[in-house]
This record gives structure tokens, C-alpha cells and sequence, in this order.
């Protein structure tokens, strides 16, 4: 996946330890909401298409950012890294689209495990875009945590729908689009690059929404778009929040909580619950994870 790359991305460093607890709340309460809009998301893909929920996702977010331009001025679009902007906004749609769209062949859980190979991806980029070094440990932590997306989508075995494979592609856009919300945090205030998500990931979305809209029919399918445009847009902003005030590799841990929640939405609305092997691979994932940022962090206290 493209990534604006004509200038080197530097990151304004943040203080040495930021505020990890605030940080943490953001990410939490994040993490929390989005799983929220995913659940609402998966039920209405019964009966509408997902760019058109993806596209009410974006709404809220949207609406908040004509508010908060009315209020502000134009000056809030001004940044200064704008390809890097336009690229998180088109990231963003596009990881949430796959995403959905994914989530209505497969259970919300078995989804959530395979996108968390993010991380790993994120480590990935670093070595072979930025050219940070990685070390064998962190190396062979990358290896263990795809074997075990590998034991989640058991490839060739008919236990998941080959539509996971669009969760694969989701989880490289998310990636992409966290490293450039790290790079912008030091560079444009919180606003801007909300508003840029806001504005391009919802103009991209509007393209194709004459061809695949279908007008709600159900007072419930009207509340819930609502819903999801409201969470969806908190939790833009609290993920956000949390890259600006503490390090990644403090905060990204506590992305982890989307399996819980996943499961719990999962098992409660839907009646699914992953299987042994499903709960093996993402014990396996998490696992790694962890560590791999784990390594990050100690790296960064050492520099």
C-alpha cells in the first residue's frame, strides 16, 4: 500500500515517559466505542451495503468538523504535512470499508484476532520503509505472531471465509494509518488531522454511495446509523488523543481489548463464540505483540 514517502517522516519526539495513564484511558475508551460501532455495523450489513454504513461512520465525524470549522475558521485546515493527512483519511475509509465488509461473511471475534497482525505490520514498515533496525528477537516475535494468524485462519482447512483475507488488507491500512498519526502528531494539532480523516475519507466514500444506497426501512437501522456516527467519531478522536499524549508503544498494548470485546459483543448479539484453535492463534498474536512493543519501549528508553 502507497504511503507519502517524499520527505522522511520525523516524529516529534514527546516527553520521556508522557502521560501514559491519560493515554491509556484514551486508548481504552477508544478501543471500547469502536468495537461498539463494529457490532451495529455487522447487524446492519444484513440489510444495507457496507459502504453505506462505513459512510454513516464517517457522517458524525464529518458533521463535527463543518461545526468546528464554522467555529474556528479555515485555519484548522492548515497543515503541514498534507499528503501525509490526505493519506490517513484515505487509510482510514479504506480500512473501515474491508473491515465491514469482512465482518458480514465472518464472526466479529475471529475478525478482530486476525487484524490484530497490525503490530507486526507496523514493524514491518519500520524496517523495510523507514529503515529503523529491528533486532533477531523482535524478528522472530513478527514470525511466531503471523504462525499464529495462521492457526486462527487455518488457510486451506474451509474454517473460515476467504473473506478474512480483506481483514488481512484492513489490518495493513490500520497500520500505515497509525504511523501516520504518530507523524503528525508533532506536526499538526489534533483538529487538523481529524479533520482531514473527516473530510477525505468521507469524500472518497461518497463517490460510490449513489450506486449502493438503499434507504433504511427500519426505525432501529435509522437509530443505529446515528449511533455509529456518534461512537465512531469519539473514538477517532480519543485513539488520536492517546498517540498525542503518551508513546505508542505504551498505549498500542491496550488495542488488545478489542478480543474482549469483540467476543463478549459477539457471543451477546450474535451468538458466535471462537473456537479452541481460534483462541490458541490469538493467545499466540497477543502474546507477541506485547512483546514486540515491549522491545520498542525498552529500545526507546535506551535512546
Amino acid at each position: 500500500m502507497p504511503i507519502p514517502t517524499a520527505t522522511p517522516i520525523t516524529v516529534k519526539p514527546l516527553k520521556p515517559h508522557g502521560d501514559s495513564t491519560r493515554g491509556i484511558a484514551y486508548m481504552a475508551g477508544g478501543m471500547f466505542l469502536f468495537s461498539a460501532v463494529d457490532t451495529q455495523a455487522k447487524f446492519l450489513t444484513d440489510s444495507l451495503h457496507p459502504v453505506q454504513i462505513v459512510w454513516s461512520r464517517q457522517l458524525g465525524l464529518f458533521l463535527g468538523v463543518l461545526i468546528l470549522i464554522a467555529l474556528r475558521g479555515v485555519s484548522v485546515l492548515h497543515t503541514r504535512k498534507p499528503l501525509l493527512q490526505i493519506g490517513r483519511g484515505v487509510l482510514a475509509a479504506t480500512s473501515a470499508t474491508l473491515f465491514i465488509v469482512a465482518v458480514s461473511y465472518v464472526p466479529l471475534a475471529d475478525a478482530v484476532a486476525v487484524s490484530f497482525v497490525a503490530p507486526f505490520i507496523v514493524t514491518l514498515m519500520g524496517a523495510l520503509i523507514l529503515r529503523e533496525p529491528v533486532g533477531i528477537r523482535r524478528w522472530v516475535a513478527v514470525v511466531i505472531g503471523f504462525a499464529g494468524t495462521l492457526i486462527v485462519m487455518r488457510p486451506g482447512m474451509g474454517v473460515l471465509h476467504p473473506a478474512v483475507g480483506l481483514v488481512l488488507v484492513a489490518a495493513a491500512a490500520f497500520a500505515c494509518r497509525q504511523v501516520l498519526s504518530r507523524a503528525l502528531s508533532g506536526a499538526d494539532p489534533v483538529q487538523t488531522t481529524v479533520a482531514y480523516t473527516a473530510i477525505v475519507g468521507s469524500a472518497l466514500l461518497t463517490i460510490p454511495l449513489p450506486f449502493v444506497w438503499q434507504t433504511p426501512q427500519m426505525g432501529l437501522e435509522m437509530v443505529l446509523l446515528v449511533s455509529i456516527a456518534l461512537m465512531a467519531a469519539v473514538a477517532e478522536v480519543l485513539v488520536i488523543k492517546a498517540l498525542e499524549v503518551a508513546q505508542a508503544v505504551v498505549v498500542a498494548p491496550v488495542m488488545y481489548s478489542l478480543l474482549i470485546w469483540g467476543t463478549f459483543y459477539g457471543w451477546i448479539v450474535f451468538g458466535d463464540l471462537p473456537d479452541l484453535w481460534t483462541w490458541v492463534g490469538a493467545l499466540i498474536i497477543v502474546a507477541t505483540g506485547v512483546y514486540t512493543l515491549n522491545r520498542e519501549r525498552l529500545a526507546a528508553k535506551r535512546t
